[in-house]
C-alpha cells in the first residue's frame, strides 16, 4: 500500500511523540576492582576527585577515634562508597606524623629517625586540596607548602620520581598484606591499592611503577591493611585502625 504525504506526515508525527522506553538508571558508583599483576592478585580503588569527595577520618564527634571501617560506614551511611586505613599510628591510635583534616593541622609532619617501615627515609605525604591530590616525599611536601584540605604521612615512599625507593629490595623476605596509594600524572585520580595475599614490598611498588603508572606512591601499612568497598560487598575487619580515608559522590 502506498501512503499518501499526509498519512506519512501523521505517521512520522505520532512516533515523535510517543512514550519512550525508559532508560536504564546509571550503575552504582563502582570504584574496586580485581586485579592480577606481579603474580598476585590486588584490589585496586580508582577514586576521581572531580566526581568524589575523598575525605580523611579519625576522631568521631565525642573525640574517640573511629578504630574500625565499619564504625565509619556505620557514621557515614550508604554514600561511603570506599575507605581504607590510611596511614601509620600509635598505640593510642593517633597518627604517628603529619594529620590534616579538614583543613586543621591536627599532627605535625615528623622529620624524626627511628625504627619501623615509617622511618625507612624517605617517607612521605599524600595530600588532597579540593579536586587534586598527590603523594611526595616529606622533604619536597615541606618544601612545596601545600596547604591541603586533608593530608597523611607515612613511609616508606614507594615510587620516587618514577623509581622505586632505594631501600626496597627487589623481592625481600618480608611479605604482608599491604596497602599504599598513588596519583595519576594531573592529580585527579587517587589509586588505593590492598594485596589480596601476603606479598614483598618489592611487588607491591611494581603494582604502583609498572601496572598502575603512579610516579609516586606511598605504602600506608601492613598487617592492618583493610578494606571497606561496597560495591564488592566487602568490610575488613582489623585490630583497632588509626587515620582512615573514604569517598563518597560529590
Amino acid at each position: 500500500m502506498t501512503l499518501r504525504p499526509a498519512h506519512a506526515l501523521l505517521i512520522a508525527l505520532v512516533a515523535l511523540v510517543a512514550p519512550r522506553p525508559a532508560t536504564a538508571a546509571p550503575a552504582a558508583s563502582e570504584p574496586c576492582r580485581a586485579v592480577e599483576a606481579q603474580g598476585e592478585t590486588f584490589t585496586v580503588c580508582t577514586i576521581d576527585l572531580r566526581r568524589e569527595r575523598l575525605r580523611l577520618f579519625w576522631l568521631q564527634p565525642d573525640g574517640r577515634p573511629y578504630g574500625s571501617l565499619g564504625t565509619l560506614a556505620e557514621a557515614q551511611g550508604q554514600r561511603l562508597d570506599f575507605a581504607m586505613n590510611a596511614g601509620m599510628y600509635d598505640k593510642d591510635q593517633a597518627p604517628v606524623g603529619l594529620y590534616v583534616e579538614g583543613g586543621r593541622e591536627m599532627k605535625r609532619v615528623s622529620t624524626a629517625d627511628g625504627p619501623g617501615n615509617f622511618h625507612l627515609k624517605p617517607n612521605g605525604v599524600f595530600w588532597v586540596k579540593g579536586e587534586r591530590a598527590g603523594v611526595l616525599d616529606t622533604a619536597h611536601y615541606l618544601r612545596a607548602r601545600i596547604r591541603p584540605d586533608y593530608a597523611t604521612q607515612s613511609g616508606p615512599m614507594l615510587v620516587i620520581d618514577g623509581q622505586i625507593h632505594p631501600k626496597i629490595s627487589a623481592d625481600g623476605p618480608s611479605q604482608k598484606i599491604r596497602n599504599g596509594v598513588g596519583v595519576t600524572e594531573d592529580g585527579h585520580v587517587a589509586l588505593f591499592a590492598i594485596s589480596e595475599r601476603p606479598v614483598t614490598f618489592g611487588a607491591f611498588a611494581r603494582l604502583f611503577k609498572d601496572d598502575l603508572g603512579c610516579r609516586n606512591a606511598l605504602f600506608l601499612d601492613g598487617t592492618v591493611s583493610s578494606l571497606h568497598a561496597p560495591n564488592l560487598g566487602r568490610t575488613d575487619i582489623s585490630r583497632p585502625l588509626g587515620p582512615l580515608v573514604g569517598s563518597e559522590p560529590r
